[in-house]
């Protein structure tokens, strides 16, 4: 099983923007309904640090990689190494890179139109990394950090996010 997380702050910042744009899901008015929403576990798909918690008991598995999307983009060649490795599939250079390309964000959204049809829009958005930064006031982050050191702060998971790295202003 490949276990693919991101820190809660852009899990948060990139489900608002989902949910404002599929419509069978809620939408919010604003980015504070939305905060609290998440913050109150009254996400559609549940809690994201329920979420952590319940695969936390599994992270040390051998069946399980535990991979961060915040890795993906920091190195997506050792990323695509480590998972076909995983999985034991032998990759050629060629086919490692033809891989790292075309896994890329900006190609996904580029032929999203051809992979998920009217969809493609709506799931691909920016890609990036901290775009939280952009919409958490203090007091979200100072409570988004006290609800991660409280939910999985000291797990595996929760040290496999790197939060200090990507969730500290």
């Amino acid at each position: 099983i490949l276990l693919l997380i991101r820190n809660p702050k852009d899990i948060a910042t990139s489900f608002y923007h989902f949910s404002n744009v599929m419509s069978p899901l809620p939408s919010y008015d604003t980015w504070d309904d939305f905060f609290v929403a998440f913050m109150n576990k009254k996400m559609p798909w549940g809690c994201y640090f329920e979420y952590l918690s319940k695969w936390n008991k599994y992270a040390a598995d051998e069946n399980i990689m535990t991979i961060t999307y915040e890795e993906l983009k920091e190195n997506p060649a050792l990323g695509v190494k480590n998972i076909a490795a995983f999985f034991g599939i032998p990759l050629t250079e060629k086919e490692l890179q033809d891989v790292v390309d075309r896994s890329s964000f900006q190609s996904m959204k580029k032929n999203s139109q051809k992979t998920h049809g009217a969809f493609g829009n709506v799931f691909f958005r920016k890609g990036a990394v901290s775009d939280w930064k952009n919409f958490f006031n203090e007091d979200q982050n100072k409570k988004m950090d006290k609800t991660y050191e409280e939910r999985v702060g000291g797990t595996i998971l929760g040290k496999k996010l790197k939060y200090d790295v990507y969730c500290k202003a």
